[in-house]
């Protein structure tokens, strides 16, 4: 486990039973980087990557 997986691993145990949209999701991503606006880039990214999951099963 890599050194910032602990917050992941956080998330998991304290939260791992719940079920969220991504509309609820991406509404916290935005009050993180309101908070936070050094980290847009990188939410921004992770924005664009989870997105974009699928479509690497269809180009295959």
């Amino acid at each position: 486990m890599y050194f910032t997986d602990r917050g992941l691993e956080e998330l998991v145990s304290r939260r791992g039973e719940e079920q969220v949209s991504f509309e609820w999701l991406a509404e916290r991503l935005r009050t993180f980087v309101d908070l936070n606006p050094d980290f847009e880039t990188p939410i921004d990214r992770l924005g664009s990557w989870l997105a974009r999951l699928d479509d690497d099963d269809e180009d295959a």
